[in-house]
Parts: C-alpha cells; sequence; structure tokens
C-alpha cells in the first residue's frame, strides 16, 4: 500500500504532536517531518517533496500564507492543507490564492483532517464546516443589504455542471470529456461564469462554490 507522504509545519510542538497523533491513526497516511517555523516549511517542503503539506496559517520567519506560496510554486504536486483560528472569508481566500486546497479551523482539525488529506489527494478541495457557514452567512448578508438577488440563478444548468466540476478541481480537459463537449466550449462556459458572477479567477470561484454547498 502507499501512503501519502504528509509533512507538518506548526510553531507550537503539541499542536504538531496532535497533528501527527491524528493522521497516524489511519495507516494510508505517515508524516514525513515536521518544521516550526515558515521558512523551514519551505526547506523541508522543496527536500522531501511531500504529498501533502499541513500547515499553521501564523507561524514565525514566514507566514503560512507566505510559505504556502513559495511551495505552491517550487513544489506544485504537493496539495497545501491551511490550519488557521480565523474563519472570516479574507484569511480564506488569501490562502487560497496563495495555493491551499483546504482550510481547517484549529480547533476542528482532530475531525476533519482526515477527510481534508483524502479530499486534497484526490485534487479536490475541503472546509471545515464551521468555515462553509460563516461564508454563507456572510455573502447572504451582503445579497441583503445590496438589495441583489442570488446571481447562481442567472447561470444556465449546463453552467452550474461546468462551475461544480471545476471547483472540484477537475481540468478542462477533464470537464469536457465527462460532459462530452469541447475544451474549447468549457473554456467558454468558464469565462461566462466568472463573468456573470462576478468572481475574479479560482480562487473565488472556489468561495462561492464552498457558499452554494457545491464542494465541501
Amino acid at each position: 500500500m502507499k501512503q501519502t507522504r504528509v509533512l507538518l509545519a506548526d510553531d507550537h510542538k503539541l499542536m504538531r504532536s496532535g497533528l501527527r497523533m491524528v493522521i497516524e491513526r489511519d495507516p494510508e497516511f505517515v508524516v514525513v517531518g515536521e518544521a516550526d517555523d515558515g521558512r523551514q516549511a519551505v526547506a523541508m517542503a522543496n527536500s522531501l517533496k511531500p504529498d501533502v503539506m499541513v500547515m499553521d496559517i501564523g507561524m514565525p520567519n514566514l507566514n503560512g500564507i507566505e510559505a504556502a506560496g513559495q511551495i505552491t510554486e517550487a513544489q506544485p504536486a504537493t496539495a497545501i492543507i491551511m490550519l488557521s483560528m480565523h474563519s472570516d472569508e479574507g484569511y480564506v481566500l488569501r490562502a487560497l490564492k496563495a495555493g491551499a486546497r483546504a482550510y481547517l479551523l484549529k480547533d476542528s482539525a482532530e475531525a476533519d483532517l482526515s477527510h481534508a488529506i483524502r479530499a486534497v489527494t484526490e485534487g479536490k478541495s475541503f472546509f471545515s464546516p464551521a468555515v462553509s457557514k460563516v461564508l454563507l452567512d456572510d455573502y447572504m448578508r451582503k445579497l441583503q443589504r445590496a438589495g441583489a438577488e442570488d446571481s447562481y440563478d442567472l447561470l444556465s444548468a449546463r453552467e452550474r455542471e461546468v462551475l461544480q466540476l471545476v471547483a472540484e478541481g477537475k481540468s478542462s480537459k477533464e470537464v469536457a470529456n465527462m460532459l462530452h463537449l469541447s475544451v474549447y466550449t468549457v473554456e467558454t462556459h468558464r469565462s461566462n461564469i466568472l463573468q456573470k458572477l462576478k468572481l475574479r479567477g479560482m480562487p473565488e470561484l472556489i468561495l462561492y462554490a464552498v457558499r452554494k454547498g457545491l464542494i465541501s
């Protein structure tokens, strides 16, 4: 059995020990190293090339957002799971823009971490349920303040299909094969979705899909 290789990064040793215990309860996962600051996390990711990086957002010397950006650029095959105490949209969006595929609240890491590791190794995203709820609540409040309707209703049935598949991490080629469309048609749908929903790229599209409950 090929194990999923996980690298941990958190400046609190007790937190790292707890995370290691949670991860190694599953025989499919193995922790290959531990870093206690952002710069060490980048160096170890480049040397160990783990399948998954589980990283605290707030670390000394180099914060998790900056470290994630450097790791994503140098090791694009490493899937990043961000840990944080913050559930507001700004932090989540910054993490996604830096390359993170999952965002977990620290107080729910024990319950969610194994699910998140499985999700990101399959190319999917994962968010703590509490994060998804905050994102949805914030979104609904913004709609109410603006007196606006949900722009999701502007999408055609096909665009909704494409939105979900793209948000799940599938490439345009994969979506095209699944829906029996040309890659050009899928790219056109992607462009139309971003325009209709007033989104600026994949991180915002993923956030939107989380708010709508299209992905977990």
